[in-house]
């Protein structure tokens, strides 16, 4: 048995004492069901099926243990009296579905390119131009080709769009296209609604976690993206997975979709140009650099475990030093692979020049580059940015010891677009941590 706590309506937002909470036992096995096919009821009453999971898990654990991020066994099974989402399968399974409906595997192919490649992106079987007959009549009448449906575009003053999705369940989640004048446009995914990780610098770790997105949820923010805004901001050339969510602790999703944006008949995004960001998931990590060829994002965002803990509780589970030492051993088998370090930079929390000074000693021996953020404040906030003058002078102290750094502008804050600022909090929300006493004073002077 499991027990789960959930803090009383009536509490405020910085929940100390385990008296604040609703207590709940419940079975273990409900808290890490099985993987399988999801039957949704679409807006227009069609049923469709997907071979990705979106289990619905807890707001929040607590108890003496730290939450277990284990992925359990995935199991596939096919109902054959539901519609196929297409989206949520990989072009192999896509292949064996069309081949078991009687059609050519070269059918699949074109199938495939449609829905990803040759400018067409097809959200409907009217869009199926140049493909046999009865096979459009067969996928008309089997499949479905989306899963999701546009909400609203929010555009901010410095072109940066925030897109807002319906999910089929009634969910809402949050996806930003961010051009950029180099000729490089991003398209920063979710992973899931919510997030279970409770980083306390991080609006959507308020939500808690809702639930995983499927395959397909994930692959359509990018299809969208670029059948949406191609036209108005230029080829989409890079994905970020920094959206709503932490990646790895969806990886079975996020791995299958992430293959199926790097596919070379299909969105052929470089892998070097699809980046999966996570807080530190170790076990994870070390089955994504073993099993995706894309690019991987650490967020560090603290020097020592003593603060780590606090600002990101998965430290607890996973120690700075495991999570360093993990990357420089996984690292030594990948030749020209460089980890993206990101550090969002918190006034009088992580930002001295002490803090810079470990970090040069942290990522010894790990091929990296640091991208240094600053903090986007949001409601409820306990923090407040560091200033331009200090950012520039903590990059000095990095880029004089010969790495890698780079100051990353906050973009779309004006539409809560912006880096951490994601999502929708809820009436009940993940619990803010008590602030080290050596913090105190500059939380105090935060807005």
């Amino acid at each position: 048995m499991r027990r789960l706590f959930f803090p009383k309506p009536s509490m405020a937002s910085s929940i100390l004492a385990p008296s604040h909470f609703y207590s709940l036992s419940i079975p273990s096995a409900r808290l890490c069901p099985p993987l399988h096919l999801i039957t949704f009821l679409s807006s227009a009453g069609r049923r469709f099926t997907t071979a990705s999971s979106a289990s619905p898990t807890p707001l929040f654990a607590l108890d003496d243990s730290s939450p277990d991020f284990s992925m359990p066994e995935k199991k596939e099974i096919l109902h054959t009296d539901s519609k196929m989402l297409l989206k949520g399968l990989s072009y192999t399974e896509l292949e064996k579905w069309v081949k078991a409906r009687g059609y050519r595997p070269g059918q699949a192919l074109m199938l495939w390119k449609r829905l990803y490649g040759d400018n067409v992106w097809a959200h409907s079987g009217d869009e199926l131009e140049g493909l046999n007959k009865d096979f459009k009549k067969m996928l008309i009448e089997k499949a479905e080709f989306r899963a999701l449906s546009l909400r609203e575009i929010l555009p901010s003053s410095d072109g940066t769009r925030k897109i807002l999705f319906n999910l089929e369940d009634g969910l809402i989640i949050e996806t930003v296209v961010i051009p950029c004048d180099r000729g490089r446009t991003t398209v920063c995914v979710s992973s899931q609604v919510g997030c279970a990780m409770n980083c306390q610098f991080c609006y959507t770790g308020r939500m808690g976690l809702k639930r995983h997105l499927t395959a397909a949820e994930i692959v359509e923010q990018a299809v969208f993206a670029r059948r949406l805004l191609t036209c108005d901001v230029g080829l989409i050339t890079n994905v970020v997975f920094m959206g709503m969510g932490e990646p790895l602790h969806n990886i079975d999703n996020v791995i299958k979709a992430a293959n199926i944006m790097v596919d070379e008949q299909g969105l052929h995004f470089s892998p070097r140009k699809v980046t999966v960001s996570t807080s530190g998931l170790v076990p994870q990590l070390k089955r994504f650099l073993h099993d995706c060829n894309c690019a991987l994002a650490v967020s560090l965002n603290a020097t020592t475990d003593e603060v780590r803990n606090w600002i990101m509780p998965i430290n607890r589970k996973y120690k700075l030093g495991l999570l360093l030492q993990t990357l420089r051993e996984e690292l030594r088998c990948k030749h020209n692979y460089k980890v993206l370090f990101e550090y969002v930079m918190l006034a009088g929390v992580n930002d001295s020049i002490e803090d810079a000074k470990r970090i040069v000693d942290l990522v010894q021996g790990i091929p990296c580059k640091i991208n240094l953020i600053s903090f986007n404040p949001h409601c409820g906030s306990q923090f407040r940015p560091t200033c331009k003058e200090k950012m520039i002078e903590f990059r000095n102290v990095l880029a004089a010891a010969g790495l890698t750094v780079l100051l990353r502008l906050s973009r779309g804050d004006d539409q809560m677009a912006a880096c951490g600022q994601l999502g929708k909090p809820g009436t009940i929300q993940a619990p803010l941590l008590r602030v080290p006493d050596q913090f105190q004073m500059a939380m105090k002077l935060a807005p």
